[in-house]
């Protein structure tokens, strides 16, 4: 049985279908070009649809939709989970890729750019995240739900010199996403997984970061700021992107996928340094938190309630 838009609505419970921000280029692009090779379905959202215009030629419009879309924009947003509904009728998997670099001091990055790259990895994600709960829970068979895959980074666990505004912007998803995970009712079905890429051999170290100049108060040689300069000046990014959407792939055909993921041995390490270094902090200085519990309070009950409560 065909729609007017000429597609096979019989197979519409056999294959599964994405969409993707940020297509592109870079891992988006990867994500978009390996779902499409495994015969899958992808609604590939970007800014100037002439950029996919390879793609769209490869593939015919039963395989492939592509949707103008600027992620800040939240009437396009809307407009592309309508487009969406119409022509593939389903929806199984959500991945908010979109985004950009930035480097600069704090003291030196003009407000308008801070906003503007906070709106973009943090807001734009946050609407589109809204559009797909409704329509996972609303559109979808009842109980087929679907997956919302956002992808963060080592950056979105760890701070470094120079990227506080980038930081600042997937620190911010990674809370909203273990937010928005908790809310989902059991029977929806609906889970988030925060995706944590490492250096990838993609446009986001050169043509995806904007490098602003430094402030003239930092730059000296033994500056934090100057020196992660210099370091990710020729970086040697270890991550192949095609390898990272196959693994993006594996993750959301999950039935009980984790909240986070790293892709990359440098995003691993890193992570796990940062875990571990928080829990002997947290561990060094038990008592000093334990100090501040108002007087006949029991540590030993507290403890055991939350512990039962977290699992």
């Amino acid at each position: 049985m065909y729609s007017s838009t000429g597609i096979d609505t019989s197979a519409r419970t056999l294959l599964t279908r994405y969409a993707v921000t940020g297509s592109s280029q870079g891992l988006g692009r990867a994500l978009v070009e390996e779902v499409l090779e495994a015969g899958e379905r992808a609604v590939a959202t970007v800014r100037r649809p002439e950029s996919l215009s390879e793609l769209s030629e490869r593939y015919s419009v039963s395989h492939l939709l592509v949707v103008p879309l600027d992620v800040n924009n939240e009437d396009q947003i809307a407009k592309a989970f309508a487009a969406t509904k119409e022509h593939f009728g389903r929806l199984d998997v959500v991945v908010n890729n979109a985004g950009y670099g930035i480097q600069s001091e704090i003291e030196g990055t003009p407000e308008h750019e801070a906003r503007r790259i906070v709106e973009t990895l943090f807001w734009g994600p946050v609407h589109i995240t809204k559009e797909a709960i409704k329509f996972l829970r609303d559109v979808n068979p009842p109980g087929h739900g679907g997956r919302v895959l956002n992808i963060s980074s080592a950056g979105g666990y760890i701070g470094n010199a120079t990227r506080a505004y980038y930081n600042a912007g997937k620190f911010a998803l990674e809370g909203f996403t273990e937010s928005f995970t908790k809310e989902m009712l059991p029977e929806w079905n609906i889970k988030g997984v925060i995706i944590e890429p490492g250096g990838f051999r993609t446009e986001w170290g050169g043509s995806s970061m904007l490098r602003l100049p430094i402030h003239p108060a930092y730059d000296k040689p033994h500056a934090p700021g100057v020196r992660f300069r210099e370091m990710t000046k020729t970086p040697v990014f270890i991550g192949d992107p095609h390898k990272a959407a196959r693994a993006m792939i594996q993750v959301a055909s999950m039935p009980d996928p984790p909240l986070r993921v790293q892709l990359g041995t440098d995003a691993l390490v890193l992570v796990r340094n940062k875990a571990r270094m928080t829990l002997r902090d947290n561990e060094r200085y038990e008592e000093l938190a334990h100090s501040t519990n108002a007087d006949g309070v029991d540590k030993d009950q507290v403890m055991t309630r939350l512990a039962e409560a977290s699992k």
